[in-house]
């Protein structure tokens, strides 16, 4: 990693240190106003993301970091304008989004913004949450992708334009509201019958979350204090 990127890592780790804890946002995608994700044939991308988001919560707490959660229960409707809002005002060194894919395909994949977008004329977002949110991804994929070798194939780390909606606006509409570096996960593709029976016990999610959390200390480092 060269210098400049490693200082921009520093900085988007120091975002959510007012209180010498990072703050890490956990968003739990849908449903949103796009509507209510994807499913397979057992599990929905709610359910999916809910779980794995509380379990990442619990294992990011344990290790010391603040961990703040854009939804209160599994099947809140949050628009996703309110979820970078949410981020935002806790002042998160991370906005990391979950979801599941329905494309043709198999495995997890990270995205990030990397140029500005509009929505509702609004444009963003700033060029230093999109240098940081680079920087971030990078780091927290191939940590991720590490620990997930020979379980779940690896789709690689990807910007926005690769999405649907972010080809179309620019950019992800959280990832245009967001004012600390983003990220989406799409932990699976939910509709291919080998990704889901990865999930047919509880140690598929618990290896997803440990995972995601290995992606989180990569790309947001605590900081240990001097004994």
């Amino acid at each position: 990693m060269r210098f400049s990127a490693f200082l921009l890592l520093l900085l988007a780790a120091a975002v959510g240190m007012a209180s010498g804890e990072p703050v890490i946002c956990i968003d739990p995608g849908h449903p949103s106003e796009v509507g209510r994700g994807t499913q397979g044939k057992k599990y929905t991308e709610i359910g999916v993301a809910w779980k794995v988001a509380l379990l990442l919560k619990k294992k990011l707490e344990a290790d010391g970091y603040r961990v703040v959660l854009t939804k209160k229960t599994e099947d809140e409707m949050v628009r996703n304008k309110r979820r970078a809002e949410i981020a935002n005002a806790s002042h998160a060194a991370l906005l990391v989004r979950l979801h599941c894919d329905a494309e043709g395909g198999s495995g997890f994949g990270t995205y990030y913004p990397s140029r500005q977008g509009q929505v509702k004329g609004f444009r963003g977002p700033s060029t230093t949450v999109l240098r940081s949110s680079r920087v971030a991804a990078s780091a927290f994929h191939r940590a991720a992708i590490a620990s997930l070798a020979g379980m779940v194939a690896d789709r690689g780390l990807k910007t926005d334009l690769a999405t649907a909606i972010g080809a179309k606006q620019g950019a992800l509409t959280g990832s245009i509201y967001s004012k600390v570096p983003v990220l989406l996960v799409e932990m699976l593709v939910l509709t291919n019958p080998s990704d889901e029976a990865f999930l047919s016990d509880h140690d598929g999610f618990e290896k997803l979350a440990e995972a995601l959390s290995l992606g989180v200390h990569a790309a947001v480092p605590i900081q240990k204090s001097k004994p």
